[in-house]
């Protein structure tokens, strides 16, 4: 006799594994700039570094999702403190990988906490301008890559059934901790060494294993306890 767990259980391994492949899929796409177009290493942590604005904007969507009048406050506070975590970061990383002279804030900053997305835009604006050829077909991979995640893993697995604003709004920033600091330093010694191909290669892939082990905790931890 079948048990109903089985048919389940069966959709969320498929689930599991469409999604993991997108992850995949999208991590090839720097690759293919490395081997193909040159790419250096401040292409891929500004690469990198924009995946940070797609989670930002997928966890203002589950916010909204799971509780549309709550997220709407909790949102913005959100959307404030981790802009302004974002600009920061970025920020590191154009004076430090990119360009030391780079420049931010025009002649008006603006009023009170909303300087923190003033900072945001004016990096994301710098961040642009040092763009790699095709650097937005890479982006675009990243936000396909997250979107198939949302529809897969948070609405159609019901994590959202689970998820709280508060545990959705400290999400984003554990994963910014344990990937960047691991990407940055990686950079550093790809710098120091000259940026060999074979160091960008394997930045790329430390990249696309801490995705993986990343994103198979996160979902198997949201995950019914049957679905685990």
């Amino acid at each position: 006799m079948t048990t109903a767990a089985g048919p389940d259980a069966g959709y969320a391994g498929t689930r599991r594994r469409a999604s993991l492949a997108l992850l995949v899929v999208a991590n090839l796409v720097p690759l293919a700039g490395v081997l193909f177009l040159d790419w250096d290493i401040a292409a891929l942590v500004v690469l990198y570094w924009s995946e940070n604005l797609v989670l930002g904007f997928y966890t203002l969507l589950k916010m909204l999702v799971v509780n549309p009048l709550g997220a709407l406050p909790m949102g913005l506070f959100f959307a404030i403190h981790y802009g302004g975590f974002c600009a920061v970061h970025g920020l590191f990383i154009l004076i430090l990988l990119i360009d030391d002279q780079a420049q931010v804030f025009g002649e008006d900053s603006w009023p009170l906490f909303l300087v923190f997305i003033q900072l945001l835009l004016d990096v994301i604006r710098q961040v642009l301008a040092h763009a790699p050829p095709y650097w937005l077909w890479a982006f675009l991979a990243l936000l396909l890559s997250h979107g198939g995640s949302f529809v897969l893993n948070f609405l159609l697995a019901g994590e959202r059934d689970r998820a709280t604003l508060n545990a959705l709004m400290g999400a984003p920033y554990g994963r910014i901790a344990v990937l960047h600091i691991a990407i940055i330093a990686g950079g550093f010694a790809v710098l120091a060494l000259g940026e060999p191909l074979g160091l960008l290669l394997v930045l790329v892939a430390l990249k696309l294993g801490l995705d993986i082990s990343l994103h198979l905790r996160e979902h198997r931890k949201a995950a019914p306890a049957a679905d685990r």
